[in-house]
């Protein structure tokens, strides 16, 4: 930044009350953090200020920090939604290290009557300034009342990117947030995520009805981490493999699998070889996966074997390798998971194992499931009157988890709106029209997911740079071979980038286009001679731009 422009930059932080010096001087004093990017300066400032705010960078940036020093210079409590209990205790751990930080207390199933009665207390006599539950904790009634008697001056949405339902890791408790910030009076929410493609930041935006919001979307690349793909024709020897690997690679380290059974497997014959290791999925009791966590963390684990419960916002900066055995379900997904090695910007490895034929099962887990009597089940739920989750539950004679699914859709298409008072029909809402709508969301979600998996086939087979290819997913591109990867040390790379045809390209990163057959879209990245397009009912989609034009395939539409 020049000279002048730190100038401006400080003449209107003062002009809005609060000045950079003074920000800087809390975070080094309350934090301990002695240098903040530009970037973190004027996102802590937005939100100071009472602005909307969105931040998409790479894990690692410092995107907490953007909360917690905003929290400080702000009077009031600080709400933070985390999607994890592992999360929240790891965030409420850092702050009560940090002696001059404010003083945070979580509200978390982990936490019996008593000790959510003093967090309650503590936050009520000023004891406390930030408050972290989940987006489950925040959708009780009782807990919506008790923080509204709160003087909640900030709330803040972690993993954002659980909101969209074109996401990789969607969490139906994340929609209601807007209409909880109506309740609260409508504080400024502060969306942070490290992953989110345009489709989704956009989604994001959104769903959290953010307004005018100041919007950080920076570099999203981890060039410390080498990026290879192995491809395998058979499943045995894969399996060698993997465990030669993991066997040999410095630690600590992650390796991700699909299945719970694979991940007792694979742990039990990584011990064999003399690792300390660890199983995690989905299916262990609550203290079991927290001892997992802890052990992770103190450095007495060599290796944590997952499916992909694990890891989201552990922050560990020593992971040394993230492998997976199998193939995940995403792009996004898989960015956030490798994401987890080398945070303190040292030198560290991803390697994806791959065969097509796994592909299969990634396959089977995105078929989406479509009850049409489920449907009208809970639809005369809502027309009878009930409103509150457990009393539609009780009523359609469906499952919590699955009223939340399909209330979900019903938002989606139009036909049920989420209040301060819980979920109610739109006036003269068909109970067959609302059917048929979500059958069609289930089935475009269904398309956009198998779209997804594609993506993944393509980064994995692709000669380009892998760097390459990822970043563009994500809509940044890199000009030159990234020199850590696979295919730049074969030359393939090089090769790939050679061959590619200069033709005119005619359309840029997040341009909105519209396609005769498959609707509207937004271009997520842009070659010499093809763009990739993601399309609201479709998803993801690589078109020659030779195609486009010979065709008339595609048209600009308005922003």
């Amino acid at each position: 930044m020049t000279g002048a422009a730190a100038s401006v930059r400080e003449a209107e932080s003062e002009a809005a009350g609060v000045s950079r010096d003074e920000i800087r001087r809390v975070a080094r004093e309350s934090f301990g953090l002695e240098r903040l990017h530009d970037d973190q300066l004027d996102a802590i400032e937005a939100a100071v200020r009472g602005r909307d705010v969105l931040v998409v960078r790479a894990t690692g940036w410092g995107k907490s920090a953007v909360y917690q020093v905003a929290a400080a210079l702000r009077e009031g409590i600080t709400v933070v939604v985390s999607p994890l209990i592992a999360l929240q205790e790891d965030q409420l751990a850092g702050l009560s290290d940090t002696p001059h930080a404010p003083r945070a207390v979580a509200l978390n199933s982990l936490r019996g009557a008593r000790l959510r009665a003093d967090a309650w207390r503590r936050l009520r006599e000023g004891e406390a300034a930030i408050v972290l539950l989940a987006p489950e904790q925040l959708a009780k009634e009782d807990v919506r009342d008790e923080l509204a008697r709160l003087e909640v001056s900030m709330l803040v949405v972690d993993e954002a990117h659980c909101i969209a339902s074109w996401g990789h890791d969607f969490r139906p408790d994340y929609l209601g947030i807007g209409a909880v910030a109506e309740r609260l009076g409508r504080p400024p929410i502060v969306a942070l995520t490290a992953t989110a493609s345009t489709p989704v930041g956009e989604e994001i935006i959104e769903r959290l009805h953010l307004r005018e919001p100041a919007v950080f979307l920076g570099d999203v690349d981890r060039p410390e981490i080498r990026l290879d793909v192995r491809r395998h024709t058979e499943d045995r020897d894969k399996r060698a493999a993997v465990l030669e690997e993991v066997s040999t690679l410095p630690r600590p380290g992650l390796l991700y699998v699909a299945t719970r059974r694979a991940t007792e497997e694979y742990a039990g014959e990584l011990a064999e070889r003399g690792l300390r290791t660890a199983a995690y999925h989905g299916a262990l009791s609550a203290s079991h996966r927290r001892r997992v966590h802890e052990a992770f963390a103190a450095d007495e684990v060599d290796v944590v074997v997952a499916t992909a419960a694990f890891g989201m916002g552990i922050d560990k900066a020593n992971v040394r390798f993230v492998v997976h055995a199998d193939t995940p379900d995403s792009i996004d997904g898989y960015y956030q998971e490798l994401g987890r090695a080398g945070r303190d910007g040292e030198s560290a490895q991803a390697t994806l194992h791959y065969r097509p034929e796994d592909l299969g099962l990634r396959r089977y887990f995105a078929a989406r499931h479509s009850d049409p009597s489920e449907m009208g089940a809970l639809f005369n739920a809502l027309r009878d009157g009930h409103v509150r989750r457990a009393a539609l539950a009780e009523a359609s004679g469906l499952s919590p988890r699955r009223v939340a699914a399909l209330l979900t859709l019903f938002v989606d298409t139009g036909s049920v709106v989420i209040g301060r008072s819980g979920a109610r029909l739109r006036r003269n809402a068909d109970r067959a029209d609302a059917v048929a709508a979500a059958i069609g969301r289930v089935e475009d979600r269904q398309r956009i997911d198998e779209s997804r998996i594609d993506m993944l086939r393509e980064y994995a087979e692709t000669r380009r740079c892998r760097r390459q290819v990822l970043l563009g997913y994500f809509g940044q591109q890199l000009g030159e071979p990234c020199g850590n990867c696979d295919t730049c040390d074969h030359g393939a790379a090089t090769a790939a980038a050679d061959d590619s045809r200069a033709v005119e390209r005619g359309f840029g990163v997040d341009d909105r286009v519209r396609h005769v057959e498959w609707g509207d879209g937004t271009v997520v990245s842009a070659e010499d001679d093809r763009i990739k397009v993601f399309f609201e009912s479709e998803g993801y989609k690589v078109l020659s731009l030779h195609a486009v034009a010979e065709n008339d395939l595609l048209e600009r539409r308005a922003g």
